[in-house]
């Protein structure tokens, strides 16, 4: 997978889950990917002081990344 085949699968994949984070008034954003297999996501609005938000960052978000691009390792939220 190119890099770019990558990111577009990763941008799929936040576009799936979004619609349940802009809910709740929440957001998330693809900030960066390190070595092709990890990736950096920031939490906006409402998920910034969620405190479930580590849930959704593990259940939802890195699930869905993963569904899409298996190779990734890790998701982390950068603040």
């Amino acid at each position: 997978m190119t890099n770019e085949e990558l990111i577009s699968n990763i941008e799929k994949a936040l576009a799936e889950i979004r619609p349940f984070l802009n809910s709740d008034g929440g957001d998330v954003s693809l900030i960066s990917i390190e070595e092709d297999k990890h990736v950096k996501v920031r939490f906006q609005g409402a998920c910034t002081s969620c405190s479930v938000n580590q849930m959704t960052l593990k259940a939802g978000i890195e699930t869905t990344i993963k569904k899409y691009a298996p190779q990734i390792e890790t998701v982390e939220n950068i603040a």
